[in-house]
């Protein structure tokens, strides 16, 4: 899928490309981000979980400073030479691509030796330490990749995201994925409280309907989060503060009535 202009500017609230600093696509099934040529201003850009194979729309974003990559189709570690000119990028996440290789620690000393003014990495904050190891242990890379990933050759996307695919994890999920101490565990992570398994018959009759199923539902969306970044954490708290307030209206009218 591509990035199209309305995209961009319905999600950054935007009425011009050229004015919009921050970009939430999390999980869009997005394969082609060529139009991020036109956003010179941008700053944070979430793409985390699509299937961008190139970043070299990227190397004119001279004011980015923060990129969330994780969970893309990266081919290599050749694609970070988009990235080389950008003076204030200080953050970027790019695990779970095909380009961190077999090797961890040589992936990680690549980036920092070309990418030297990165803070974090991954999520792990960069040390003056590994900066002086990544100059001796890293590989340079001084040329462009030869070729485009985002051409043809390449395998279906991997990460992807639908409202069907939501809803079959929400429906399976309590089960097949989980038992009761490990749903437990993830909630108190995220500090929640876990779903009371005995209800008082005194509660009403929409708590009572809240049982198994929402019990599955809500274990599903615990489990969503811990695939989500910082921009996407944001997105999903808006959205819930959002919901809480319309539910809220909602037994207040009823109350009424």
């Amino acid at each position: 899928m591509k990035l199209t202009r309305k995209m961009v500017l319905s999600r950054a609230k935007a009425s011009e490309l050229h004015s919009v600093r921050k970009l939430n696509c999390w999980g869009s099934c997005l394969t082609d981000i060529s139009i991020c040529r036109e956003m010179p201003s941008l700053e944070v850009i979430t793409l985390s979980v699509n299937s961008v194979s190139t970043l070299e729309p990227m190397s004119g974003c001279r004011r980015l400073s923060e990129l969330y990559l994780r969970k893309n189709r990266i081919p290599s570690l050749d694609q970070l030479f988009y990235l080389k000119d950008l003076p204030h990028l200080r953050v970027l996440w790019l695990a779970e691509n095909p380009c961190c290789g077999a090797s961890p620690h040589l992936y990680r000393m690549t980036v920092l030796r070309n990418l030297p003014h990165l803070q974090k990495l991954d999520n792990q904050a960069v040390t003056e330490e590994e900066l002086t190891r990544a100059q001796m242990e890293g590989d340079e890379i001084s040329a462009a990749p030869d070729r485009e990933g985002a051409a043809t050759g390449l395998p279906e996307p991997t990460y992807t995201l639908s409202t069907s695919t939501f809803s079959h994890t929400a429906a399976t999920t309590g089960h097949s994925l989980l038992s009761g101490m490990e749903e437990a565990g993830i909630q108190d992570q995220l500090g929640l409280k876990s779903p009371a398994r005995d209800r008082s018959p005194s509660f009403s009759e929409r708590d009572t309907l809240c049982g198994h199923r929402n019990r599955n539902v809500l274990t599903a969306v615990l489990l969503l989060l811990r695939e989500l970044d910082a921009e996407g954490l944001e997105a999903v708290q808006q959205s819930a503060g959002s919901r809480l307030q319309a539910l809220h209206r909602q037994e207040l009218q009823e109350d009424a009535e």
